[in-house]
């Protein structure tokens, strides 16, 4: 590793000054000291590069320092760059961590739905999670959300952390970087929602449900929208469905089941986005 980049280098797993990384298991369950930690190269390098969140420190691995040089360069200026050989890491990650940099962030202030609603100005698209406890699925969310343009989104209370490191790998880093409120109950999000003047469409495989792309067709696109997911199995709560302005579902094939909802968040965000047809 050339020696003129501002890097500290570590020999000891029990240094303090790298305490946050100590066994990561622990320590992204427990969310202790408003911290997060964030894991592999894309997704650090969102965090460092894309992300307004804070980064503490990072520390890597000799070979990752290369290939991460420049960014990791640049971040040196404002945040601790530490430097550990791999078995030495894996050391104070608590286990074999092949992908060779950690990242420690800061966990923003948790904001509520309105004052989310507030930070749009103009025409905006929101997802609303109602209960999701899966980490993957709460991660691959995010992705689909960030690769469709979506302002922000909400979460129930039940759902799971976005900022848990699964959360933030499966999303490739867009829990860092797509903006989210905490409501008690997806009816407080969809009233707050009602309240700023969006539309809400529940996506449910109810055959009563209007087919996503007739909707479209029909309402051309609302300035301000929002989408209501449910978890699998229950699917959306019987009042978060009575709630939302409008239920609209995807034209699968007859008799077929419902799909993964990261799948028909994906599928609903294109037809969504997608410019009607005459």
């Amino acid at each position: 590793m050339p020696l003129d980049h501002p890097f500290i280098p570590v020999s000891r797993f029990d240094d303090p000054r790298i305490a946050d990384f100590r066994n990561v298991k622990d320590r992204d369950l427990a969310g202790r000291r408003g911290v997060f930690i964030a894991e592999g190269d894309l997704v650090v390098r969102r965090l460092l590069t894309e992300s307004p969140l804070k980064t503490r420190a990072v520390l890597v691995n000799p070979k990752r320092a290369e290939t991460m040089s420049e960014v990791l360069a640049a971040s040196a200026e404002h945040t601790a760059v530490y430097v550990a050989e791999q078995n030495v890491f894996d050391d104070i990650a608590g286990f074999h961590l092949h992908r060779g940099v950690l990242a420690v962030g800061e966990r923003p202030p948790e904001r509520a739905p309105a004052e989310l609603l507030e930070s749009f100005s103009g025409p905006s698209m929101v997802i609303v999670l109602e209960d999701l406890t899966n980490h993957d699925n709460v991660g691959g969310i995010f992705r689909c959300a960030a690769a469709f343009g979506v302002d922000g989104l909400m979460l129930t209370e039940r759902c799971a952390d976005p900022f848990y490191r699964k959360a933030t790998r499966v999303s490739i880093g867009s829990t860092l970087t797509v903006p989210h409120a905490r409501a008690p109950r997806a009816k407080d999000a969809i009233t707050a929602l009602h309240d700023a003047g969006y539309e809400t469409i529940a996506l449910t495989p109810s055959s009563d449900a209007v087919e996503v792309c007739q909707w479209r067709r029909e309402r051309r696109k609302a300035s301000r929208l929002a989408i209501l997911l449910g978890a699998e199995g229950d699917g959306l709560s019987r009042s978060a469905l009575k709630l939302a302005g409008h239920q609209v579902r995807l034209g699968q094939m007859v008799g077929a089941d419902s799909l993964n909802v990261v799948v028909a968040a994906g599928v609903a965000l294109h037809a969504l986005r997608e410019t009607p047809r005459e």
